[in-house]
């Protein structure tokens, strides 16, 4: 594959090969400087899977005669949009992080609690016959075992990980497992959709109807794309479910409607939803949508030509194929967390600045959507595809660690959109995007908004 890259770095290049493979693509122009300062390569990550998605974007269009339009990416902007986008003007959002949440010294080394949800802290809490108070989750903590805990806690039906050294994880089965999996996995869904779109040139996506079935937090950032494109996005939560610290992130562009999983009147409004669907993204754990009586073979029966985006923390092999985990819970697990505080030279985990893994794997999963939607214009036939925050950990981490030479400058008011965003919760202002296709407008239809404002049906029924 031949990639025109200017400004970059031969692991911007590298990285893009291993998403695109060796087949023809626009140029791609990198614009900007400076780097997240970790000990691994993020602003290179996150400008190869944005420009990927670019990509995706311009060969898409192509479908319907345009020329391959450059992608550009500006590596600031990238790197800025995976801490967060918005800017609020006279409100905050509640802290993102449960007071119980993160890393913590346990008999023979470190181990992250992740207990954001109200079933994982319970889950966390209940094995360590603590109660919510930091202190004392310490001194619990202290006398157990890294692993052993881990093991506890998730056969409890909570979340966390002990801290791996990236040689441990590598010589792990899982890790094994995961270097051997595809970045993207995919697969023909057969089927003959109908109903197609008509590419308009500059919102490619106008008409596209996405379900989204994904919460915090790579999910919600691939269907933030796609809206911004000018699809569709519809999100589905559980009557109980909020995640008040991130919802005014993703939310951008998007509409979202409440349903009761539980209750058969709203299993089936789900089923009328996708049977008009033309893209599901979900992160449901194996055999989750099987027990809503949505397997496999249901959802491709209710929806030819359904294109699938399926995302899993661990990977889709190995023993820890289908376990629970987050961002950072996999950078303890995968070495990052231990390769961050060795290179630095700190006394405790220390993880990446940002959440690279769920950022980049949104872009990817993005890019795969948009790659389905090409194949299904041109064949009629829906795909599937598989990604995992493991296997872009992978991707990340391939080359080692280092810190990088230059930091990026600070922000500054020229880094906004001069447009006011009036949110559900006030005014805010957005970064400008960090990616660009000649013609295109990335415009995302509606500001953000609380969750389940909307009625399950899409816009155009």
């Amino acid at each position: 594959m031949t990639v025109a890259v200017n400004q970059s770095s031969e692991t911007i290049a590298h990285m893009l090969a291993e998403i695109l493979g060796d087949e023809p693509v626009p140029e791609v122009r990198i614009a900007g400087s400076g780097s997240v300062p970790a000990v691994f390569p993020v602003t290179e990550l996150v400008t190869a899977v944005l420009a990927a998605a670019g990509v995706a974007v311009s060969e898409l269009l192509a479908t319907a005669g345009s020329e391959l339009r450059p992608v550009t990416v500006d590596r600031r902007l990238a790197s800025m949009w995976c801490g967060s986008s918005l800017r609020p003007d006279g409100w905050q959002p509640p802290p993102p992080w449960d007071a119980v949440a993160g890393d913590y010294q346990a008999a023979d080394g470190w181990i992250r609690l992740h207990t954001n949800a109200p079933d994982h802290r319970a889950a966390a809490l209940s094995v360590l016959g603590a109660p919510p108070e930091r202190e004392q989750v310490a001194a619990a903590v202290l006398g157990w075992s890294a692993a052993e805990l881990e093991t506890a806690v998730v056969q409890a039906g909570g979340c966390a990980a002990a801290m791996q050294s990236l040689a441990e994880w590598e010589a792990s089965e899982q890790g094994r497992s995961v270097a051997a999996e595809q970045l993207i996995r995919w697969e023909d869904t057969g089927g003959t959709a109908a109903g197609e779109l008509r590419l308009n040139p500059e919102q490619p996506l106008a008409g596209l109807r996405v379900l989204d079935l994904t919460r915090v937090l790579a999910g919600p950032i691939a269907t933030r794309f796609l809206a911004s494109l000018g699809a569709d996005v519809l999100r589905v939560d559980p009557p109980w479910w909020d995640e008040p610290g991130i919802v005014p992130e993703v939310m951008l562009g998007k509409r979202s409607v409440r349903l009761d999983l539980r209750e058969i009147g709203d299993r089936e409004r789900l089923r009328a939803l996708l049977a008009e669907a033309d893209v599901l993204v979900h992160g449901y754990r194996p055999g989750a949508l099987a027990g809503l009586g949505l397997d496999r073979a249901t959802r491709e029966g209710i929806r030819p030509g359904l294109i699938e985006i399926c995302l899993d923390a661990y990977g889709w092999t190995g023993p820890l194929a289908g376990r629970r985990g987050f961002d950072s819970i996999v950078q303890m697990s995968a070495g990052i967390a231990d390769a961050g505080m060795r290179v630095l030279g700190r006394e405790r985990p220390t993880p990446l600045p940002v959440q690279a893994l769920d950022h980049a794997t949104g872009y990817l999963m993005a890019h795969a959507a948009i790659r389905a939607l090409e194949t299904r214009l041109r064949s009629g036939r829906g795909s599937r595809a598989a990604l995992s925050l493991a296997r872009t950990a992978r991707l990340l981490t391939a080359g080692g660690a280092a810190l990088p030479s230059t930091l990026l400058r600070p922000e500054d008011d020229g880094d906004l959109a001069p447009a006011v965003e009036h949110t559900s919760w006030g005014p805010a202002r957005r970064l400008l995007p960090p990616v660009g296709v000649e013609g295109v407008a990335l415009r995302p239809p509606r500001p953000a908004r609380e969750l389940g404002g909307d009625m399950p049906r899409w816009e155009q029924s």
